[in-house]
């Protein structure tokens, strides 16, 4: 084999475990969810909350094979409307002999690697978008509504945006920028949890006669903080990996610059919103500095690779200012969010996407504004009318009864901390 075909080999195999390791580190990001949600629900939701997340995992990957990912990168399509193509299904890659033809000299000006490994990485983000859903209606949904709601998402309300902007339809066309997903994936899954919240209604307590909010505390903050630290983990699987490549000098040093700005804009959120919860509660409030990481990741997510470190750790520390606002706004407005999904993913998704023009000088505000409007709209409807129907045929919301035993036993038949209860 000439010296060529020798680095075409190399750098396809890089690429490809790259990718692959990349996508490990975003799939770790489901124990982030269950872990995080588990301890922010009560005790008795505990195995419940479990229970969809690992089921939801398990949906997603079953429904992006069979349609999701034909969907989401056709072969042909008008822009709006995907050419669906379900052949991925029955397997097939890359022919060796194809890949190997490319010149060299062209090599990288596309990214070449395992059609498989593409969509590995590709089906664990369809994943976390429907896990963002799952903390926002706990301790309250039917499980098995909730999960005939993940087989919709994932196979056909996701991979539809997504195309639009990730797969070449009319996003993509208009200049809209979204590097790895802070509104592909997290304003999406924002927007269907809270379609969801508002027909599914607050928890029995959450909210007083008088407009007052009760806090209802979760059941393990260290498990809460272990999932923050996984979801902070694994985001450089998320960001990094959506670098796409690795193997030559110029993606090698932009894959650095990407895991830098993540890890910097986390450092931000917490930092800004542990000082916002001081200022307003006077306290150092755990849960606000949990959420402010996850909102510092998820607002540089639109774009890690173009700011600076010190920009990066600004976008992140607004992200954590924003999302302790957003939580008690939505508590004013009596939008009863368990976790603060749809104030992290969602409201500081769109700040995320409306700072990339100011980094980067190939965005601008009008495409960011379309692209963010376009998502929001489109999930928020297609969520709600699924869970309208889904609301009609079966219901959504648990007993009374239900609710105030737990979900654990009326919905799984056992409970997470069984030596605690007092029978």
């Amino acid at each position: 084999m000439d010296v060529a075909n020798n680095i075409k080999d190399l750098s396809y195999a890089l690429d490809t475990f790259y990718f692959l390791m990349s996508g490990a580190l975003v799939m770790w990001m489901a124990a982030g969810f269950a872990m995080l949600e588990a301890g922010l629900v009560r005790a008795k939701n505990t195995a419940e909350i479990l229970t969809k997340n690992i089921a939801l995992f398990a949906i997603a990957c079953i429904m992006y094979m069979l349609m999701g990912y034909g969907i989401m990168y056709p072969s042909d399509g008008n822009g709006i409307f995907p050419a669906l193509d379900l052949s991925f299904m029955f397997g097939g890659d890359n022919d060796p002999t194809e890949v190997l033809a490319q010149d060299l000299g062209t090599w990288y000006d596309g990214s070449y690697y395992s059609g498989m490994s593409d969509f590995f990485f590709q089906v664990v983000f369809v994943a976390t978008a429907m896990s963002i859903v799952s903390g926002a209606v706990a301790e309250r949904m039917k499980l098995w509504s909730f999960l005939a709601f993940a087989v919709v998402m994932t196979g056909f309300i996701y991979p539809l945006q997504g195309y639009w902007k990730w797969g070449g339809g009319f996003l993509d066309g208009l200049g809209f920028n979204d590097f790895a997903g802070s509104g592909v994936v997290h304003l999406c899954g924002a927007s269907a949890a809270l379609a969801g919240v508002l027909l599914l209604g607050a928890r029995k307590g959450k909210y007083g006669p008088n407009g007052q909010v009760n806090a209802i505390p979760g059941a393990n903050m260290p498990l809460a903080t272990l999932g923050t630290f996984i979801l902070w983990l694994g985001w450089f699987g998320f960001n990094g990996g959506s670098e796409l490549i690795i193997s030559n000098v110029g993606e090698a040093n932009a894959v650095a610059a990407v895991f830098v700005n993540t890890n910097a804009a986390a450092a931000g959120g917490v930092v800004a919103a542990l000082i916002t919860a001081q200022l307003l509660f006077g306290k150092a409030d755990l849960t606000m500095a949990l959420n402010g990481a996850l909102a510092g990741l998820v607002a540089i997510t639109a774009e890690p690779l173009a700011p600076s470190p010190l920009w990066a750790t600004l976008v992140g520390g607004i992200g954590g200012v924003l999302v302790v606002f957003a939580i008690i706004t939505m508590d004013k407005l009596k939008v009863d969010d368990p976790v603060g999904a749809i104030s992290v993913h969602g409201i500081v998704g769109m700040w995320g996407l409306l700072a990339v023009p100011l980094s980067n000088s190939d965005a601008t505000f009008l495409a960011q504004i379309i692209g963010l409007v376009t998502i929001a709209a489109w999930t928020f409807t297609a969520s709600y009318i699924t869970w309208f129907i889904i609301k009609m045929i079966w219901g959504i919301r648990v007993s009374e009864e239900e609710e105030y035993e737990g979900v654990d036993v009326g919905e799984c038949g056992l409970e997470a901390y069984p030596e605690f209860t007092n029978k």
